[in-house]
Formats: structure tokens, C-alpha cells, sequence
């Protein structure tokens, strides 16, 4: 296995787009209405969103290559760039995604794993992320790699309301 994990950078926003745009239509859009996942995904995933995230010092977008194929990212926020008021000692991973035909081959492992090493770069005592209470294989995920549910928060999938729930690990 060649996996090559990488930073993002502004060059990267189209392919981020892409990226973006793809993995999440693969995961959610057999649960969800057509018309709710036009809406989220033209406000999470549109170019100048994404460039503002980009450009913010407390979220960072990474791309992991397998065999120099793009095959997934992770995106890291802490501050106040969470989705949650979790403190300055907290690194949430707002999103770990993987194409389709690359999953089951343990890469969402080195996106997880790379989460953590930046958190612990960064001096980070905990770890957290809010995952929808439908996605049962990265609910299983989760607690393999020792996360454990401390709460939930509402998530907006156009103008639906679902649940996330907050999951959370102590950074050794």
C-alpha cells in the first residue's frame, strides 16, 4: 500500500470541490431527498466556502492518495473554527470521507490516525467529532478506534433536522 497524506492548499480548491461534492453524494443521498442534498451541498461545498476554510489558520484540509489516486480527505478544526464549542484544548475532525471504491481497505484508519497526530502536534488533550446517528458502519468506526458518545447536536441537511452524535477520545 502507497498512502500519501497532504496538506491542501488554495491550488487544491477545485479538486477539493470534487472530492467533496462526490464523497458526500456516495454516503448520504440513498437517505436523504434529492432536493436537501442540492441545498447542503451547494452551501457546505461551493468554491468560495471552501476557500474561506482554506485560508482560516484553525481548519486544515488534508488529501490522502492511494497509489497517487486521490482516494479521500480529512478536514481538522480547533478554536473557534469548531462546529461546537468544545475549548481550546479540543481538535475536532469535522469531516473524514473516502470514494467509494476505496473503502474497506483501511484508509479512513490513516485519516483518523493523521487527526490525531495533528492534535497531539498541537497539544490537544481531547479529540472529537459529531457523526449521523444513521451511519452505523462509521458509528462502529468510531468505537473500534476508541471514541465514546458524550452528546448529540442537531445537523441541517437542507431543511431537515438530523442528529449527530458528539463522539470523543482523550489524546494520549
Amino acid at each position: 500500500m502507497s498512502i500519501v497524506i497532504n496538506e491542501c492548499t488554495m491550488k487544491d480548491v477545485t479538486e477539493l470541490q470534487k472530492i467533496s461534492y462526490n464523497t458526500f453524494y456516495e454516503t448520504f443521498s440513498p437517505m436523504n431527498s434529492e432536493e436537501n442534498m442540492k441545498t447542503y451541498m451547494e452551501g457546505a461545498f461551493n468554491i468560495k466556502k471552501l476557500e474561506e476554510e482554506i485560508s482560516n489558520p484553525s481548519s486544515t484540509f488534508y488529501f490522502l492518495y492511494d497509489h497517487d489516486e486521490l482516494a479521500g480527505y480529512l478536514k481538522v478544526n480547533v478554536n473557534e473554527a469548531q462546529t461546537e464549542e468544545m475549548g481550546k484544548e479540543a481538535l475536532e475532525i469535522e469531516r473524514i470521507y473516502i470514494k467509494k471504491e476505496f473503502q474497506k481497505k483501511g484508509l479512513g484508519r490513516h485519516l483518523l490516525n493523521k487527526g490525531l497526530t495533528v492534535a497531539k502536534d498541537q497539544n490537544k488533550r481531547k479529540i472529537w467529532l459529531g457523526v449521523w446517528e444513521h451511519n452505523v458502519n462509521a458509528i462502529h468506526f468510531y468505537h473500534k478506534a476508541g471514541f465514546v458518545q458524550t452528546g448529540t447536536h442537531s445537523f441541517y441537511m437542507g431543511e431537515e433536522a438530523q442528529t449527530d452524535l458528539i463522539m470523543m477520545k482523550v489524546v494520549e
